[in-house]
């Protein structure tokens, strides 16, 4: 299963995502919060792309969520 939070033309500014901060990398602990900034320049990255939030907590897209 591919993770669709990887791919850049995927995520916009405004949409509601999972992402894992750096320091929940290990446990893998989800954080969700609406994408203000995607940080990541290339098209796409086998971690996730990385985004700043609206509230400024920063890390790695693992799922898009759709209402």
């Amino acid at each position: 299963m591919s993770n669709q939070g990887s791919v850049r033309s995927n995520i916009q500014a405004g949409i509601e995502v999972d992402i894992v901060l750096k320091q929940d990398q290990r446990s893998g602990k989800l954080t969700r919060g609406i994408v203000k900034d995607i940080l990541t320049n290339s098209a796409n990255h086998p971690h996730g792309i990385k985004v700043r939030l609206t509230d400024g907590q920063v890390g790695r897209v693992k799922s898009i969520i759709t209402k």
